[in-house]
């Protein structure tokens, strides 16, 4: 029987390889522009994409800004629960990040949408709703990237057919970024 880990990093190793690390120069490009007009970020996704969103959020406010750049203005919208299942309940789970990003975001800020299918309704009507705010999206896919891959601004696609080295992907990205933001590297 193959060895589990062996085989789990080795499809890792072999999605990060298959990855042209020029749109994450780009990315991080446009990050450093939201921090120099001090503008707003805001991430989300579900399950397991909005813990990553909670976590890129932590590393761009304070891990981003640790050299002494100064972290990002970021928010995570799968972050206030009350606020989430409000809208879960009161609208629908569709609207639970776009109803945020419309009270909150302005032109001018980033969204940063995760998912591993790019198909999740609350996603895809976020992305639509950034467009028409005048929001620039970028989005972190698996799979085949799904309707997100052609809704949003920009991509960075992970096309591996494992939620959990989609997910892995997602942090690896984060963590690449918060080095080049803080100029670590």
């Amino acid at each position: 029987m193959p060895d589990l880990f062996q085989n789990y990093c080795h499809s890792l190793s072999l999605t990060l390889a298959a990855i042209d690390w020029g749109c994450a120069r780009k990315f991080g490009d446009e990050l450093a522009r939201i921090r120099s007009e001090h503008r707003q970020v805001f991430l989300c996704g579900n399950g397991g994409s909005a813990a990553n969103a909670l976590h890129w959020a932590n590393d761009l406010i304070y891990g981003a800004g640790k050299t002494g750049r100064g972290g990002l203005r970021a928010h995570a919208l799968s972050a206030n629960m009350p606020v989430a299942t409000c809208l879960a309940n009161d609208l629908a789970y569709e609207r639970v990040f776009s109803e945020q990003l419309k009270v909150l975001g302005s032109e001018g800020d980033l969204l940063i949408v995760f998912s591993g299918s790019g198909n999740s309704p609350n996603i895809l009507r976020v992305l639509e709703t950034a467009h028409t705010m005048g929001i620039c999206s970028w989005a972190v896919l698996g799979y085949d990237g799904g309707k997100a891959l052609a809704m949003a601004d920009h991509v960075v696609h992970f096309s591996v057919n494992d939620m959990q080295i989609a997910e892995d992907c997602q942090m690896v990205l984060g963590h690449m970024l918060t080095q080049m933001l803080a100029g670590e590297n």
